[in-house]
C-alpha cells in the first residue's frame, strides 16, 4: 500500500510556522511585510473580481439562506459553544483561558482566509466575499455588544478604522476587477494558475505575520506544557464541531456542494486582525496576553486544517472531473 503524498500547501504552511517562530518580523521588516501582505491581499481580491462574471456575482448576493446559515454559526453557535466551554473546571482551563476562547467565539469571521480556501476548493466564492465581508463589518458593531453582554466588558467599539481596511483592501479591489472584467477577464481566464498561486501566497504571508507577532508576544513562555496542550485539545475539537456542524446544515437546508464549502469555510474562521485590535480597546488597562492567546492558537489551527480541506476538495473536484470526462470519452 502506497502513503499518500504530503501536501505540499501543508508543508509550505508548517515551513512558514516554523520560520516564523525562529526568525519573526520585527522593525523595519515588520513594516515591509505589513506592507508586501497588504497588496498581496488586495492583489487577490482584484484577480478574484476580474474572474468572476457579473451573473455569479449577483447569484452570490442573492444566496441569503447561506448567509443566514453562516451569520448564525458566527455569531449565535459559536457563543453558546463558548459558553458551554466555560463551565469546564478551571483544573482543566483556567479563567482566563476560558475567557480567551469566549472572546474569539465572539468575533466575526475573517474575510481573506475565508474565500481564499473556499476558491481554492471550488466554493461559491461571490458568496464567500459577501458573506464574509458583511461579517466583519456587522463584527464591527456586534461583537463589542456580545463581549459586553457575555464578559461584562466595556468598550466603545473600534471605529470605522477596521470597516475603512474591508472597504479599501478588498471590496474595493474585487469591485475594480469586476470593472475591468471585460478587458482583463478572457487572460486571467487563460491564467488560472496565477490566482491559485496568489491566493496561496496571501494566506502564507498572513500566517507568518500573525505568529510572528504571537511568537514576540511571548506565545511559548506564557503556558504550562499542560495548558498549552489542554488549551490546544478544546480548540481542536471546538474546530471540528464547528467544521461538521456546518457541512452538516448545509445538507440539512439543501446547498449544493459548492455552498455547503462556502458555508462550511466561511462559518469555521474567526479574524485575528479584528480580534486583537479589539481587544486592546475590549480590554483597555488588562492584560489581554492570556486573551489573545486562543484566538491566536485556534487562527493559526483554523488556516492549517481549512488548508488540508481545501487541497482534498480541490483533489476530489478534479478526480470527478477527469472521472466523468473519461466516462464521456467511453460513451
Amino acid at each position: 500500500m502506497t502513503l499518500p503524498r504530503p501536501d505540499k500547501f501543508f508543508l509550505a504552511m508548517l515551513s512558514t510556522v516554523a520560520l516564523a517562530s525562529v526568525l519573526p518580523a520585527e522593525g523595519a521588516a515588520k513594516s515591509i511585510l505589513d506592507v508586501v501582505t497588504y497588496g498581496g491581499v488586495a492583489f487577490c481580491f482584484f484577480l478574484h473580481g476580474a474572474n468572476l462574471s457579473r451573473e455569479a456575482v449577483i447569484a452570490g448576493l442573492s444566496r441569503w439562506r447561506l448567509h443566514a446559515a453562516i451569520f448564525a454559526t458566527t455569531f449565535v453557535l459559536f457563543p453558546i459553544l463558548g459558553l458551554a466551554i466555560g463551565l469546564l473546571p478551571a483544573a482543566i482551563l483556567t479563567p482566563a483561558l476560558a475567557a480567551g476562547i469566549l472572546y474569539l467565539a465572539c468575533l466575526p469571521s475573517t474575510v481573506v482566509a475565508s474565500v481564499t480556501f473556499t476558491a481554492i476548493a471550488g466554493g461559491n466564492v461571490p458568496a464567500g466575499v459577501c458573506s464574509a465581508s458583511a461579517s466583519n463589518l456587522i463584527g464591527v458593531f456586534l461583537t463589542p455588544a456580545l463581549v459586553g453582554l457575555l464578559m461584562h466588558a466595556q468598550g466603545d467599539g473600534i471605529g470605522l478604522d477596521t470597516a475603512r481596511g474591508i472597504f479599501f483592501q478588498l471590496l474595493l479591489p474585487f469591485v475594480a476587477g469586476q470593472m475591468l472584467r471585460k478587458r482583463i477577464g478572457h487572460f486571467i481566464a487563460r491564467h488560472r494558475k496565477v490566482i491559485s498561486l496568489c491566493d496561496r501566497s496571501a494566506i502564507l504571508l498572513v500566517v507568518y505575520g500573525a505568529f510572528g507577532q504571537a511568537v514576540l508576544q511571548g506565545l511559548w513562555t506564557q503556558l504550562t506544557p499542560a495548558s498549552f496542550g489542554m488549551l490546544l485539545l478544546i480548540e481542536a475539537v471546538l474546530l471540528a464541531v464547528i467544521l461538521g456542524f456546518t457541512w452538516w446544515i448545509g445538507g440539512r437546508m439543501g446547498f449544493d456542494r459548492a455552498d455547503r464549502i462556502t458555508a462550511m469555510f466561511c462559518g469555521s474562521q474567526k479574524s485575528l486582525a479584528s480580534g486583537v485590535p479589539m481587544a486592546g480597546i475590549l480590554f483597555a488597562g488588562q492584560s489581554i496576553g492570556l486573551i489573545v492567546l486562543p484566538l491566536m492558537l485556534y487562527h493559526q489551527m483554523q488556516l492549517m486544517v481549512c488548508s488540508v480541506l481545501a487541497q482534498r476538495f480541490a483533489r476530489r473536484a478534479e478526480d470527478e472531473k477527469a472521472a466523468a470526462l473519461a466516462a464521456g470519452m467511453a460513451d
